[in-house]
């Protein structure tokens, strides 16, 4: 099994930092040529450590002013009945972000919604009627304090992670 290696970790970590950056500009700040860097992203995503690109969208620019966690307990916990849960839930835009959890409820949403009118009319209409759902509560973002998604990666440093046998170069 191969392993992740300080090119590749710090590949990973420019690419968190500016998904946009070319091969010839992301090559030179990890010190290589521009062939072995592209060839090195490549292996990086059909290995699954990359799953992606996008934009990262001001929700406040865009007219989404309010953030709510909405916390969704389930009338049973059944597997076909917790299923039929997550697929209504992964087709609804508003929801940006859900984790099954444990402790007190089943689901945790990050919900977004143009303001508290908004997002009432649409907690009553949409996600009281979920398919299961016994309960909701509701907390509101006052403010952001960090938002992102790029990981931390020092825990990689001198660690080894498997990956798919390919030959890195």
């Amino acid at each position: 099994m191969e392993t992740l290696d300080k090119f590749d970790i710090a590949i990973l970590q420019e690419l968190q930092n500016d998904g946009r950056l070319t091969n010839a500009e992301l090559a030179q700040r990890v010190g290589l040529s521009a062939a072995p860097c592209w060839r090195r992203v490549r292996a990086l995503e059909e290995e699954g450590f990359i799953s992606g690109y996008r934009a990262d969208i001001n929700r406040e620019k865009i007219g989404l002013g309010v953030l709510a966690f909405v916390r969704l307990d389930a009338d049973r916990n059944s597997g076909d009945v917790t299923r039929s849960m997550e697929n209504a839930i992964r087709g609804i835009p508003e929801v940006i972000s859900c984790h099954y959890i444990s402790g007190s409820g089943t689901f945790e949403l990050q919900v977004v919604s143009r303001d508290l009118n908004h997002f009432s009319q649409f907690a009553r209409d949409v996600l009281l009627n979920l398919p299961n759902v016994k309960d909701l509560h509701t907390s509101f973002s006052l403010g952001e304090v960090k938002s992102g998604t790029a990981l931390p990666l020092s825990h990689l440093l001198g660690k080894s992670i498997d990956t798919a046998p390919k030959k890195r170069t």
